[in-house]
Formats: structure tokens, sequence, C-alpha cells
């Protein structure tokens, strides 16, 4: 399978993970105070984890999509490639660890700096 056709399949199956995942969080919706309230940071996070599989889910596509019509240094290619793949896996992962422990909210620079790993050599490598 080369790049394109795995972030393509990545892509999709986190989009499987954000339907699925607020599948299980619509389940406790009705409830006002389930996770500490609307507002609380529970909640949030655990909203913002099932957003993060779906927008990390279209950059994996996109990026699919991109590497089929700009040729892209091999570099370039390969860095992209793995800061999409640690996004898509460590950002809805640190959302529902920080929903689950506060302190793991520390951790969200590793998908912050891995999306910005892959953003940024396409910006350099397709100019």
């Amino acid at each position: 399978m080369d790049v394109s056709q795995l972030h393509l399949v990545i892509g999709w199956s986190s989009m499987i993970m954000g339907a699925l995942s607020g599948a299980v969080i619509g389940l406790f919706f009705h409830r006002d105070e389930w996770a500490g309230g609307y507002s609380s940071f529970r909640r949030r996070m655990l909203r913002l984890g099932h957003i993060a599989f779906f927008g990390l889910g279209f950059l994996n596509l996109m990026f699919g999509l991109t590497t089929q019509t700009i040729q892209l240094p091999d570099i370039h290619l390969t860095i992209a490639s793995a800061g999409f793949m640690l996004g898509v896996v460590a950002m809805p992962a640190c959302c529902f660890l920080a929903a689950w422990r506060k302190p793991f909210r520390h951790l969200f620079p590793i998908p912050v700096v891995a999306v910005m790993a892959g953003i940024v050599p396409i910006v350099l490598g397709g100019i």
C-alpha cells in the first residue's frame, strides 16, 4: 500500500472512530450533569476528542489526495506522513486522557507538533 492509500484508509478509519465515539458519548448527553455538566472541562475534552477524530481524519484524507497530485520530496513525504499518523492517534488520545485525568492536558504539545510536522513539509515541499 502506498502513502496515499495508507492515509486514505487512516482518514476513513478515523471518521468511523469519530462516529463511534460520538455515539457512545451521545448516550449520556441527555443528562444535564453528566461528566460535570455541559461546560465542565471533562465534558469539553470528551467532545473535543470526538471531533478530533473527524478533524484529523479530514487532514489524513487531504494528505492522501495531495500526494496524488503533488510530487513531494521523499523526506518531506516521510516526515509529513509520520506527523499525520501520530496526530490522528495522539490528539483524540490526549483529549480523552485529559477528560479522565486533568494533568494529561500537558501532553497536548505532542499532537500539535505532530500535526505541524505534517503540514510544514507539504508547504515547503510543494512550493
